[in-house]
């Protein structure tokens, strides 16, 4: 680790591939079996677009808009609307194998869910990363029962930890997603998630808070009173987030990267924490904190 709090992504892609890559959002999947019937219907409760409304369907599509905003050189191909293992079709194949022959490409990553991981997937999966470095995001969200159960996630924690092993023995890198501000959880219980988390050979963490978005379940239970909270600050406020941010930084093992500390929501849609829609507010309060409370990663997971 460098002088920086933690072990950033920008971090690592610079240790990696010694240069600024950026990520090109692409088309996956369409569905989960979380919205089918084979996990369950509607989706998770917070889930809107399957969190890749604005996903391109071709790599040059992504990379020409990217480059209104930044100019690089070398992506990652980030197949992430849905479940982008639920349904392997021909056009997914062939995207997927596009990105791995592409010199544009450095790293493959897919985000999806541990069930979806059958043979194959996997034989997918181990094509690809024969050819470039790939990583599975692992929507795990939290490892309580309860908040599992009310968030509809869809299966159990054993089948998280065998994705797990299944995943590492074909080499494959592992991040894996939490939610920070589910309903009812505790500071202590979120901290246990994080805590599981070093348990585990994965590779990369992503710390997401909690957006309550206009048309999903959650938002409907928060428009009608039954989340009770204050828009401006529900599930925390800005100072809340970046202390609670400072904790699960101390509490996780220091060679787990942190892709993400907080996160995007459609400000049209966005109806708690209003404060999340400053992004550049959020994450200057959070670098802050980190810096005055000289934060450093893994100093409590040590002890």
């Amino acid at each position: 680790m460098t002088d920086q709090n933690f072990y950033s992504l920008n971090q690592y892609l610079r240790e990696h591939f010694h240069e600024k890559v950026y990520k090109l959002a692409l088309h996956g999947g369409d569905s989960c079996p979380n919205r089918d019937g084979t996990a369950g219907y509607g989706g998770c409760i917070f889930c809107g677009e399957g969190s890749g409304s604005f996903a391109s369907e071709t790599i040059n599509e992504a990379i020409g808009r990217l480059s209104q905003k930044h100019i690089g050189s070398r992506y990652i191909a980030y197949f992430q609307s849905y479940t982008a293992t639920y349904r392997i079709t021909k056009q997914l194949v062939s995207r997927m194998l596009e990105a791995a022959e592409d010199n544009r490409i450095a790293a493959i990553s897919i985000g999806t869910r541990p069930d979806c991981l059958g043979a194959d997937v996997m034989e997918l999966l181990t094509e690809l990363v024969q050819k470039k470095p790939v990583w599975v995001e692992l929507g795990l969200q939290t490892i309580h029962p309860g908040s599992a159960a009310f968030i509809r996630r869809g299966y159990d924690l054993p089948v998280f930890e065998e994705a797990v092993k299944k995943l590492r023995s074909y080499g494959i890198d592992i991040i894996v997603h939490l939610i920070l501000g589910l309903p009812g959880e505790t500071k202590e219980q979120i901290l246990e998630s994080v805590k599981y988390l070093n348990r585990w050979d994965i590779q990369g963490v992503k710390l997401q808070l909690l957006h309550v978005l206009r048309g999903t379940d959650l938002g409907r239970m928060f428009e009608d009173g039954e989340s009770k909270g204050n828009p401006e600050e529900y599930p925390f406020s800005l100072e809340e987030y970046a202390e609670l941010i400072g904790e699960c930084i101390r509490n996780l093992r220091p060679d787990i990267v942190v892709h993400r500390i907080t996160g995007d929501a459609p400000k049209k849609d966005l109806l708690a924490p209003l404060w999340s829609a400053d992004k550049k507010k959020v994450l200057n309060t959070i670098h802050q904190y980190l810096k005055q409370q000289k934060v450093r990663q893994g100093e409590e997971w040590q002890k």
